[in-house]
């Protein structure tokens, strides 16, 4: 269950070298030594430490040790301690324990244990932003909106989102029963075993000659080069440039930052890509395209929802800027924050906000999202068979063509093979648009 690794608290991790200070946001850039993290301002370093509160926390602790209802040693205590100090800063920071750190590290990688829901937080309630595609929570039909009210039976309210994380994770193989609203409607239970999360990041192909399909779930390390190579394979296939090309970012929670610039970068030729602004030195980065087109300047379209977060944003934000591509869907979720990985000893980390970051236009998405060129909400397609039409041909005696042309009668259609465009609405409606735009350029 990739939670914490982009978005989840939706943080978007922008690793570059696993194991060395990192950072996550919607991605963000690689943390600062330690050193670096220290304020800015001189006056902040200089300040006295508040002895008064420092005496009441001392006070506390040995009032807890000495009166709470059962035991409760000092590492305990101070690690919770800690743990409250990052929870009341934002919902994205965090003191990562040894498990938790390197679940983070293995969800950078692609394999990670659990359910493969990435979740955040809302109005106390535990709420999933995206499942991720070919994992159990994406198999059982979780979907990005739902609250999970209960898990196992204990209400989630009110807890923290690692509280909820925690109770997640367990032994792969074992059973957990997620009960879920949705909508608004009636609770209901989805029990699921947890598995070895392997998640294919890109996945692409052509849904009809000309058109290509690209999604990616989430950006990993190598999603860039997969894009690279997925655009490459399309061509081939293809055989001549393409007509357009389909970017489905939807549900898709976010990840590397560098994966995101080099996504962004396969579809532009020049201009700023992003950047981030943050007190401390290494959180200021500018991003910007290359001169070399792997897609060849294809008409594209981007498909979004409110699953698409963190890096996702940071893709669409720069492509809807720079005037590359058509955003369709609906609103982002949102999460233009930077957070900063800074290990610490004994397989320990802090996950620590750091920075915003801005698209090319200086936009912040963050709490507001991205909001979509030509909105196109979800729905059924339906599918109905032709009456008992006849045409000019089947009429006996017809005449023939004034150019000489073959008789076209009717003829029955045959069912052919599923198309992912014949049950995706937006996506139905992309390849349409895709289509119009063919024709007016006259491809």
């Amino acid at each position: 269950m990739l939670f914490s690794s982009r978005l989840t608290s939706l943080a978007l991790t922008i690793a570059v070298v696993i194991g060395a200070p990192h950072a996550l946001a919607a991605g963000a850039a690689p943390a600062a030594a330690p050193a670096a993290a220290a304020p800015a301002n001189a006056a902040n370093i200089k300040a006295p430490l508040p002895l008064d509160e420092l005496r009441t926390f001392a006070e506390v602790m040995d009032r807890i040790k000495a009166a709470y209802v059962e035991p409760v040693d000092d590492k305990t205590l101070l690690e919770n301690a800690i743990k409250g100090m990052l929870s009341n800063l934002d919902p994205h920071s965090a003191y990562l324990g040894p498990e938790d750190f390197q679940e983070l590290q293995e969800s950078t990688s692609g394999e990670f244990g659990g359910l493969g829901i990435e979740v955040g937080v809302e109005d106390g309630f535990i709420k999933v932003v995206s499942p991720i595609d070919d994992t159990p929570a994406s198999k059982a039909g979780i979907e990005a909106g739902d609250l999970i009210v209960k898990i196992n039976g204990a209400p989630t309210q009110g807890q923290t989102m690692q509280e909820a994380v925690d109770k997640m994770r367990g032994k792969l193989g074992e059973k957990i029963t997620l009960t879920l609203v949705r909508d608004g409607g009636n609770p209901f239970d989805v029990t699921l075993a947890r598995a070895t999360i392997q998640v294919k990041s890109v996945k692409s192909q052509m849904l009809e000659p000309g058109y290509g399909y690209i999604r990616i779930t989430q950006f990993q390390v190598k999603t860039g080069e997969e894009v690279g190579k997925a655009l490459a394979k399309l061509r081939k296939d293809n055989g001549k440039k393409m007509n357009g090309l389909i970017l489905d970012l939807r549900n898709n929670p976010g990840g590397v930052l560098q994966a995101a610039v080099e996504v962004a970068d396969h579809f532009l030729t020049k201009g700023l890509i992003v950047y981030t602004k943050g007190r401390i030195a290494n959180s200021e980065l500018r991003f910007s395209a290359d001169p070399a087109d792997a897609s060849e300047g294809a008409p594209l379209v981007v498909l979004i929802n409110g699953g698409s977060a963190s890096a996702s944003e940071i893709v669409a934000g720069a492509l809807q800027d720079q005037k590359r591509g058509i955003l369709m869907g609906t609103d982002t979720f949102g999460k233009g924050s930077v957070q900063t990985v800074l290990p610490l000893a004994n397989d320990r980390a802090l996950k620590l906000t750091t920075a915003l970051y801005f698209t090319p236009n200086g936009r912040s998405i963050q709490a507001q999202g991205i909001n979509p060129d030509i909105e196109v909400k979800r729905a059924k397609v339906t599918t109905e068979a032709d009456g008992e039409n006849y045409k000019e041909a089947d009429l006996l005696g017809h005449l023939g063509n004034g150019n000489g042309g073959a008789d076209k009668p009717t003829t029955k259609s045959k069912a052919g093979k599923a198309r992912p465009q014949d049950d995706d609405y937006q996506l139905n409606q992309a390849l349409s648009l895709l289509k119009g735009l063919s024709v007016t350029r006259g491809n």
